[in-house]
């Protein structure tokens, strides 16, 4: 973060100062909501959550180099402490954070949280040139927020969040991590709501806002893909007019975020990785194709003309399209088509339990993209498994699959639908993992499909029955071990099933 002396923070915050002796004294460090990870110089974030509560851990983040924290009441120490107004309602009142937030503490601190990041990106802005890229949409947000962090950090400095750093928390501490050295910064934005996207592109204020697709992640939450798409919009609509270097980068594939151009005086420039191209994309690949582990290679066109070869170092097909955004994104930000092409050819994972495929010394191949589900990904992911597998004769593929959270009612049909997608792809083993009712929808239709299915009730079965199957070969031992290649293992469901302990077990 940029120095800024206390009595600066508390005047951005509206905070008071309690227990300051010097309002001068300055936070030079980073801004942390865990304690543990407090640096010399920094400020703490005392927020309270479901079991414990950042307050109480406010002296240890003094003792471990905090010049102050950001409190919702006096803690003792050095502390900028801004007023609770109540427990949230309306828009955002659903996030996490605020689940447990009796009396306002929560969003008191967040509200500052987010008044101190937008503070902080508008000096960098207006003083040294920060370029700010928003990006949402239902699905590829965090692999494609890597992919233009990768093009961008070949540019110059650069700031983006690690993980999934896309919420009213997420976002304004990643943007703090920005100073006067910073030429980039990438700004992830999710939603569970309308007016979500709206209050997360206040806090940056991007120039530029790519929209990847509007798919049914959340449907629980909206009800619609029309209210989805109404707050995907959300990004373009703040973004500034053409005249003050606004663009909106939206997929041309999409028919929800196409239809986005008219909501935005910003420039529109569209992106494509369909076979043919749409016609209006500017930024589009062809030729598209896939290694024996799903890696695609294709021809990159941009709108001056110039065309590159690509080969990615990430897995499925998907990532294409996700690829040609973040080039759309960093070609408009400023960055040249060259320098563009060459930093995406070298992009690694960035973003554990993405996409992030192992290969054992076995021979099997783990594709870990544990970390989130929705219908889309899924199918995406399956059939990243289902070429992989196919590319490699006498290989068995299986899919490790739990539950996609938030799709409301949608939620079972979308879960058996799954069955007939395993079963288009040849995939010959499922292993499901919980017993819920969506869980126990997707293992039957798939076991009516002729697939060979299981179903665990925790991930300790799930890895286990894993290893059952691979330990288990089709052929003769002999023909076995003489293989060069073997088996290839998706695992794939939302956060907070935990699969990532699966895939963690196979790896190991």
């Amino acid at each position: 973060m940029i120095p800024l002396t206390l009595q600066e923070i508390a005047d951005i915050t509206g905070g008071t100062l309690d227990h300051v002796d010097n309002p001068h004294q300055q936070v030079s460090g980073f801004v942390e909501f865990d304690s543990r990870k407090v640096t010399p110089g920094g400020l703490f974030l005392c927020l309270p959550g479901e079991h414990v509560d950042g307050h109480d851990f406010a002296a240890q983040a003094i003792e471990k180099g905090a010049v102050a924290v950001l409190a919702a009441r006096q803690v003792g120490v050095p502390a900028i402490v801004v007023e609770p107004h109540g427990k949230i309602s309306g828009e955002g009142a659903n996030a996490d954070i605020y689940a447990h937030d009796v009396d306002g503490s929560a969003a008191a601190v967040v509200a500052a949280l987010s008044a101190l990041a937008r503070a902080v990106t508008q000096r960098l802005a207006a003083q040294h040139q920060l370029r700010i890229v928003g990006i949402t949409g239902s699905a590829g947000k965090t692999s494609t927020k890597d992919l233009i962090a990768t093009i961008f950090r070949a540019a110059g400095d650069t700031v983006a969040p690690p993980g999934s750093f896309n919420n009213e928390v997420g976002l304004p501490y990643t943007a703090l991590r920005c100073d006067e050295h910073t030429k980039y910064l990438v700004a992830e934005m999710s939603a569970r709501g309308i007016g979500h996207i709206r209050h997360l592109a206040s806090i940056t204020a991007p120039k530029v806002g790519i929209v990847l697709n509007v798919g049914t992640a959340h449907l629980g939450e909206f009800g619609s893909r029309e209210n989805i798409a109404l707050a995907k919009g959300e990004l373009v609509e703040a973004l500034p007019s053409a005249g003050e270097g606004g663009v909106a980068v939206l997929n041309a594939d999409d028919d929800f975020v196409s239809a986005m151009a008219p909501r935005t005086q910003a420039k529109v420039v569209y992106y494509s990785a369909s076979t043919p191209p749409a016609s209006q994309a500017q930024y589009y690949a062809t030729g598209v194709q896939l290694d024996d582990v799903a890696r695609a290679s294709f021809t990159l066109h941009t709108p001056q003309g110039e065309a590159f070869e690509i080969k990615l170092q990430v897995f499925g097909q998907h990532q294409v399209s996700n690829a040609v955004a973040a080039v759309a994104g960093a070609i408009e930000s400023g960055v040249d088509p060259a320098l563009v092409a060459h930093a995406l050819s070298g992009h690694r994972i960035a973003s554990k339990h993405r996409m992030d495929v192992h290969t054992r010394a076995d021979g099997v191949t783990i594709i870990d993209d544990s970390y989130n589900a929705n219908p889309e990904s899924m199918r995406a992911a399956i059939a990243a498994l289902a070429y992989t597998s196919a590319a490699r004769p006498d290989v068995r593929s299986i899919a490790v699959l739990g539950q996609m959270g938030e799709l409301g009612n949608e939620a079972q049909e979308a879960h058996s639908e799954l069955g007939a997608e395993l079963a288009k792809y040849n995939v010959q083993y499922l292993v499901a993992v919980g017993t819920n009712p969506n869980t126990q929808a997707m293992a039957q239709a798939a076991e009516a499909q002729g697939i060979n299915t299981t179903v665990c009730a925790d991930v300790e079965q799930a890895a286990q029955a894993v290893e059952d199957i691979l330990r288990t070969p089709p052929i003769s031992a002999e023909d076995w071990d003489r293989r060069s290649a073997k088996d290839v293992v998706l695992v794939k469901s939302s956060n907070a099933q935990h699969l990532w302990k699966v895939a963690d077990a196979l790896v190991r």
